[in-house]
C-alpha cells in the first residue's frame, strides 16, 4: 500500500470552531488519514476522548498508525458515519461534545490509480467505492444501469446539462463493448459536450463527481444524518461539516436551518402548537472558504466550505 497522504482542509478553522476541550468526547466521522482527529486528541490531551469511523480499509490503517501513541483514547470503527447511533453505542457513548464530518475525497484516493477516482487517470479501473467491500462500483453503474438512470444520476449528482446526451453515449459505446477504465468514460463525455463549452476547466469532472457519489450512496439520508448526529451533541458542543460541492452543502444548510427554527407551525395559528424548539444556534451565517495561503498550497481545498453549529439545549 502505498502511503496515505492527505493534506487536512481547514484545519485550525475546524479546530478552533469545535472549541475543544480537555476531557471532551468527539466523534470524527469522516477520519480519512486522521489529520484532524489528531489534532482534536493533541489539543484536548491528556483525556480527551474520540471516537471515528471511515469505510476506507486504508484510510482506516493510516489513521490507526497515526494515532496510536494516544492509547486507548481513541477508536476507529469501519462504519459509515450515517451509522453514528449505532457506533455510539458501541462506544458507550451517550452524547458528544464535539463532531467533525469532512465529505472530501482523500489526495490518496484521487491519486492511487486502481481506486478508479480520478478523471487524469485513463487506465484506472471504473471503480470508485470508498469500502472495497461494496459491490456497487461505476463500472457496474455505467454497464449495467438503465439509459434514463444514468442521466438522472449525471443531472441530480453532477448538475451536468448534457447528461442526456453523455448517458446516450455510455449505452452506446457499452453495446459494443463494456466499459472497463476511466479513459474510456472521459473520452465519452468528451465526445458528448461541444468544444465551446469545454473551456472551464475538465468537463469530465461532474460526471465522475456524480457516478462517486452514486456508488457510495454519498448524499441518502444525509439531511436525516446531519439532524441526529447534531442532536448527539451534548449542550454548549459543536458540529463542524466541510463539504465540497453544492449539493452537500445545502443539505447541510437546510438541516442546521430547520435546527435553528423556534416553531413550524403555519403563521396563521395563533399559537405554537407543534412544540418545535431552537436546538441549535448557527455560527457560521455564511459559510467559511480556505484562504488564500492554503488554495495556493492544497488547490483542493479551493470548493470547501465549512458551516458550524452549536447546541443550545
Amino acid at each position: 500500500m502505498k502511503e496515505f497522504a492527505h493534506i487536512p482542509v481547514m484545519l485550525e478553522e475546524c479546530m478552533q470552531g469545535l472549541n475543544l476541550k480537555d476531557g471532551g468526547i468527539y466523534f470524527d466521522g469522516t477520519v480519512g488519514g486522521g489529520n484532524h482527529s489528531f489534532e482534536i486528541l493533541r489539543r484536548t490531551s491528556p483525556s480527551g476522548k474520540l471516537i471515528a469511523t471511515d469505510l476506507d480499509d486504508d484510510a482506516i490503517a493510516a489513521a490507526n498508525k497515526k494515532l496510536s501513541h494516544f492509547g486507548d483514547r481513541y477508536h476507529i470503527y469501519k462504519s459509515d458515519y450515517k451509522n453514528y447511533a449505532e457506533v455510539f453505542d458501541r462506544a458507550g457513548v451517550d452524547f458528544a461534545d464535539g463532531i467533525l464530518l469532512d465529505f472530501g475525497v482523500s489526495s490518496y484516493q484521487l491519486d492511487n490509480e486502481e481506486r478508479g477516482f480520478s478523471y487524469m487517470k485513463p487506465n484506472a479501473p471504473l471503480d470508485m467505492r470508498m469500502d472495497a467491500e461494496n459491490p456497487l462500483t461505476a463500472a457496474k453503474i455505467l454497464n449495467e444501469y438503465p439509459e434514463k438512470e444514468i442521466s438522472e444520476i449525471l443531472k441530480n449528482y453532477g448538475e451536468e446539462k448534457f447528461a442526456s446526451v453523455i448517458a446516450r453515449n455510455i449505452v452506446k459505446e457499452r453495446t459494443r463493448k463494456p466499459l472497463r477504465f476511466c479513459g474510456e468514460l472521459v473520452d465519452i463525455i468528451e465526445d458528448s459536450i461541444p468544444k465551446k463549452f469545454q473551456q472551464n476547466g475538465p468537463c469530465a469532472r461532474k460526471s465522475f463527481q456524480a457516478i462517486r457519489i452514486a456508488v457510495n450512496g454519498e448524499l441518502e439520508g444525509l439531511y436525516d444524518c446531519v439532524l441526529g448526529l447534531t442532536r448527539k451533541l451534548k449542550k454548549g458542543g459543536r458540529i463542524a461539516i466541510i463539504t465540497f460541492h453544492s449539493l452537500e452543502d445545502r443539505i447541510v444548510k437546510q438541516a442546521f436551518r430547520y435546527l435553528e427554527l423556534d416553531c413550524i407551525c403555519d403563521k396563521k395559528l395563533p399559537v405554537c402548537v407543534c412544540g418545535k424548539r431552537k436546538e441549535i444556534e448557527i455560527l457560521t451565517k455564511k459559510p467559511i472558504t480556505a484562504s488564500i495561503k492554503e488554495m495556493t498550497i492544497n488547490p483542493r481545498s479551493k470548493s470547501a466550505k465549512l458551516r458550524i453549529a452549536e447546541k443550545i439545549i
